[in-house]
């Protein structure tokens, strides 16, 4: 039975990559060029020029369009004339933060950059203003399978069987639209995929794929027999405080007391331990050295449980740690507060009420229905 949770920190989009996952060079190229436009917002995605602009190929430019959105770094919102239809991008604070001439890692050359772009992708921030996760897909695949090994196949079929359980009927999509969903997934992080001669990009889409380096899914066999395991295991490349800002990031929007289960934080479907695929010891021998050295941030013990307890605002904590690890951003002169980016970028505040919303994904009346075979 599917967890209607899906429903409700995702937005229903499929598809919207055009077949190309993220890479390198992407993501700084779209933010620099994004920053150059008015405050009131880019429409460099609806340009003529979009391609020499971004140095991509013309189907390139929705792809990047949709990436800088489900990793939440642009927000999209009305253009400022209501004569134009056009929705225009606004950067996200983050987004300088990490991508800006000032940023922490604009070219992403820390992996660490790309564990945290991929926590980004798979979270959801509740509330009116609050960006869900933006890859429905993905989110099944990490959050909600409840196996480590699958064909191209069964993840169709799981991720249908969700999407059908979760969403409303004018909500689901044409069955394509999963399989290119889950197509792009595997071309996104595994390290051993098969080159398709017939699949226009997918020999660049190899050799450019940043987060292939992760390390999260791996092939077994060949051909339509091959299997693919997501892994499980202690990651060495996986920064001990980006780990532990996700874990402040997902308590401060899952929990309302002081502190919160390794437990929750290490299997709850949307926590750092499922995204990040590590299991609770590892979870906790990743962060207790720097927890030990905070003095907000405790490990406790009750009745046998193990919780990582705080004495402030997790969030505040979260970034505070992130910050530290990457030689304090913030403390830049002239470096905005997010407050100040608000005001500067004062599309970010907006959401798409008041228009009719842009239509997801064109769609068939039915859905091609996909047998699960054991």
């Amino acid at each position: 039975m599917s967890d209607n949770r899906l429903a409700e920190v995702t937005e229903p989009r499929f598809s919207r990559h055009e077949t190309f996952p993220p890479r390198f060079g992407w993501l700084h190229k779209a933010h620099t060029e994004i920053v150059k436009d008015a405050t009131r917002g880019s429409d460099i995605f609806h340009r003529d020029n979009a391609p020499v602009l971004l140095g991509v190929g013309k189907n390139m430019v929705n792809a990047i369009r949709f990436w800088m959105q489900a990793f939440k770094l642009t927000r999209e919102h009305p253009h400022p004339d209501p004569a134009n239809r056009a929705y225009v991008a606004s950067p996200t604070w983050q987004a300088e933060w990490l991508l800006g001439e000032n940023g922490a890692d604009p070219y992403l050359e820390d992996s660490g950059s790309l564990w945290l772009l991929h926590w980004w992708l798979l979270s959801s921030e509740p509330g009116e203003h609050g960006a869900k996760c933006m890859v429905p897909s993905w989110y099944v695949m990490f959050h909600l399978a409840p196996f480590a090994k699958v064909t191209t196949a069964g993840m169709i079929t799981l991720i249908t069987r969700h999407v059908n359980e979760s969403y409303p009927e004018d909500a689901v999509p044409a069955a394509e639209s999963i399989k290119r969903d889950v197509e792009c997934l595997i071309k996104m992080y595994a390290q051993d995929v098969e080159h398709n001669p017939n699949s226009p990009g997918s020999f660049e889409d190899q050799l450019m794929g940043p987060f292939r380096e992760l390390g999260l899914l791996e092939g077994q066999g060949k051909g339509k027999e091959r299997v693919w395991r997501f892994t499980s295991r202690s990651r060495g490349n996986l920064p001990p405080a980006v780990l532990l800002y996700a874990c402040l990031d997902y308590a401060s929007h899952f929990t309302g007391g002081n502190s919160i289960s390794l437990a929750r934080l290490a299997n709850e479907p949307g926590a750092p331990g499922r995204a990040f695929r590590v299991r609770e010891p590892e979870l906790i021998k990743a962060i207790e050295p720097l927890v030990a050295d905070h003095p907000d941030l405790q490990l406790t013990d009750s009745l046998g449980q193990r919780s990582l307890s705080f004495t402030s605002e997790p969030e505040t904590l979260a970034w505070n740690v992130l910050d530290q690890h990457y030689g304090h951003i913030r403390r830049q002169e002239g470096f905005p507060t997010p407050e100040e980016w608000m005001q500067r970028y004062p599309g970010l505040s907006q959401g798409r009420k008041g228009r009719k919303a842009e239509k997801q994904f064109a769609q068939p009346e039915t859905l091609d229905l996909i047998e699960e075979h054991a």
